[in-house]
């Protein structure tokens, strides 16, 4: 099985982990409180629904899905073949309304948010507490399979402080306006200036710049009206250091995406007052697959005992069932009188060392944490379908 325990692979430090970056952005950076808060104040009187696959899921499967080696990387590279998929239809309206009911509890408001340098706001670790709907439909046997098929390996959520991530981005009517004013000030500009016709803004200014994730995969799933969005997409980084994008999903759409191993930033979305994503982590169910998992990106912006706490026993728990089966085969080959495997043994020993140091590597002590400061690389951002040339052009002028 080429994901199976990779000692190499476990080794990895947070060297792996490119950490996203936050481009400047010309525009004013929206004030999201008053706002959310006005959402919550509406929704916080909406009745529970318990979470039933027959009326919340509204599967359709997505029109293609795009594998790693289509992307100039070896199968073997993550835990799947599978690189990303196309949007596709996942839940029903019902569904979302739902979500979005208990993502506005007044409690999760004040207990689980979190902001940092490269985001406003955000949503965490409240599921499981405070989202009964929203943790069932992640942990419900039938999603888990949808994922799974789609993904191309059989995945569970990565832990439940991880399950449906919330992005908020939302903006006044008057910060849309000014958005939109300024969008098309700078297409006319490129128009008018270098004879590209409509040439996307949004991709010289992403949302998130170039990373990976420290999971590795990821659902993002939109809880938005996208009607008249533009933008939002994914562009993913291939091996030969091209870029593909990914087209955004729509309300009740979700991407699946092997974020851990592949490259990607995401582009700026215009056109709608809010964009509120909802992204759930997962990894293989086998203890057997290997796990690159990392911290980086995720440590200053959690509850680091929530965090340590379902890290340690997950892990642990890897480690256990590893423990057992190099036990239960050693056994087995002495019953079949066999030469004890010396060579065999060793190199589990140390993969069981590696992923020992792993784990300990990620857990840094909380007074080395800053809450808030997440690491930022300076990557340049590759703009899609432009030379080299009109980039630095286009460069030039913005800045």
């Amino acid at each position: 099985m080429s994901a199976l325990i990779d000692p190499a692979a476990d080794k990895r430090k947070d060297s792996m982990a490119a950490v996203a970056t936050q481009r400047v952005s010309a525009l004013t950076r929206p004030n999201v409180m008053p706002i959310i808060e006005h959402a919550a104040a509406q929704k916080q009187h909406q009745n529970a629904v318990k979470f039933d696959p027959k009326k919340h899921l509204a599967y359709t499967p997505p029109p293609q899905i795009i594998m790693m080696k289509d992307i100039g990387y070896a199968e073997d590279v993550g835990v799947s073949p599978v690189a990303v998929s196309q949007p596709f239809q996942l839940f029903s309206p019902e569904a979302i309304q739902q979500m979005r009911a208990e993502i506005f509890k007044p409690e999760v408001m004040e207990h689980c948010s979190y902001s940092s340098n490269i985001t406003a706001y955000q949503l965490r670790g409240y599921a499981s507490k405070y989202a009964p709907f929203t943790y069932d439909a992640w942990n419900h046997p039938e999603t888990l399979s949808i994922i799974s098929k789609i993904a191309g390996v059989d995945l569970i959520p990565e832990i439940d402080y991880e399950i449906a991530h919330i992005n908020f981005s939302v903006k006044t009517d008057e910060q849309t306006k000014e958005e939109l004013a300024t969008i098309n000030k700078q297409k006319r500009f490129f128009a008018d200036d270098e004879g590209i016709a409509g040439c996307p803004w949004e991709d010289d200014k992403p949302i998130v710049g170039w990373h990976t994730d420290s999971y590795p995969f990821v659902c993002v799933l939109m809880l938005s009206d996208c009607t008249n969005m533009v933008g939002g997409e994914t562009a993913l980084r291939t091996a030969n250091g091209e870029v593909l994008k990914v087209r955004g999903p729509q309300e009740g759409c979700g991407v699946i995406l092997q974020g851990r191993y592949i490259t990607h930033q995401a582009l700026r979305a215009l056109g709608a007052k809010e964009r509120i994503t909802s992204v759930t982590s997962f990894r293989p169910r086998s203890p057997l697959y290997k796990d690159d998992t990392v911290l980086t990106t995720v440590r200053p912006i959690s509850d680091l005992s929530e965090l340590y706490y379902e890290f340690a026993e997950y892990r642990l728990e890897i480690l256990e069932e590893r423990l057992r089966k190099e036990r239960k085969d050693i056994l087995a080959r002495r019953k079949a009188r066999k030469k004890f495997d010396t060579l065999s043994h060793k190199r589990f020993l140390e993969q069981s060392i590696a992923f020992l140091e792993h784990t300990d590597n990620e857990m840094v002590e909380d007074s080395k944490v800053i809450p808030g400061f997440i690491d930022e690389l300076n990557i340049p951002d590759v703009v899609v379908g432009a030379s080299d040339d009109a980039r630095t052009a286009k460069r030039a002028r913005v800045e």
